[in-house]
């Protein structure tokens, strides 16, 4: 997850509570099954350089862009892909 803070109020993540998204993300991944907690982890990284798309997350090993504007599309990215395999084609970022 991105976490980067630019300079000078430029768009960035950071500005849109990704510190907080990212603790809410591990806060729920570690609510999920063993099997599922076991396969994921959440990291907060400086930045994507997709600002203008943000505040914006990676699932990898698919290398899956995602955008998320609530705590519950985060959920949704958490359930359903890394949960399920099931990319979430509403957040999904080309």
């Amino acid at each position: 997850m991105c976490t980067n803070q630019r300079e000078n109020g430029t768009a960035c993540c950071a500005n849109l509570g990704a510190a907080q998204a990212g603790e809410h993300a591990k806060t729920r991944l570690k609510s999920l099954s063993f099997s599922a907690r076991s396969r994921a982890r959440i990291n907060m990284t400086g930045c994507l350089n997709r600002c203008g798309q943000g505040p914006i997350m990676v699932v990898y090993p698919e290398g899956t862009w995602y955008r998320y504007e609530t705590l519950n599309d985060i959920d949704e990215i958490i359930d359903s892909h890394i949960g399920r395999g099931e990319i979430v084609q509403r957040l999904r970022v080309s």
